[in-house]
């Protein structure tokens, strides 16, 4: 099921996210609605948060840019080591129609649960490290915004304002006869 992504700023996206305490099929089914949500928006990648669920779960797929890699479900996410850094034009699903340079690190070993509940660990490098770095910060209430410039940021969150309130007075004028 597609769910709805909250769109920046909203209080529920600076809110730490809970671990998962077993990994069962309430959460398979939070992972598949999370991959077609995700699909849905031509997202790489998305975190519980988003969809206003404050678990650690975050879904993965940069296939389209990168043909080696795959898509990737991963419960509670911990980046056990970086090396370098490079500089990535980021965006994000909760905040459309926007995209900054972050400093970020250019290669991650991240540990994890998979959708079956079993360990693993993956080293990552270009856009798939990038991404698992940007949703791992949703899980702790950060976005990219908040690795830019005050002004930037400000500017930013003028624009979401401003389209959440066209998407509200949107869903008011369709919900009347």
């Amino acid at each position: 099921m597609v769910r709805e992504i909250i769109i920046w700023p909203d209080p529920v996206l600076k809110k730490k996210a809970a671990p998962v305490k077993k990994v069962d099929a309430e959460v398979r089914a939070l992972v598949d609605d999370m991959f077609e949500t995700m699909y849905a928006a031509d997202g790489v990648g998305l975190a519980a948060p988003q969809i206003g669920v404050l678990q650690c779960v975050v879904v993965l797929d940069t296939t389209p840019r990168q043909p080696d890699s795959k898509p990737v479900a991963m419960i509670n996410p911990v980046i056990l080591s970086t090396e370098g850094t490079t500089i990535y034009s980021e965006g994000c699903l909760s905040i459309p129609g926007e995209a900054e340079e972050v400093e970020r690190a250019a290669v991650v070993t991240v540990g994890y649960l998979d959708a079956s509940g079993k360990e693993q660990t993956l080293r990552a490098e270009g856009l798939l490290a990038i991404a698992i770095q940007h949703e791992t910060d949703h899980l702790q209430g950060k976005m990219f915004v908040d690795h830019i410039s005050a002004l930037k940021r400000e500017m930013i969150r003028k624009r979401m304002k401003r389209l959440k309130a066209e998407r509200e007075a949107d869903r008011q004028g369709s919900a009347q006869p």
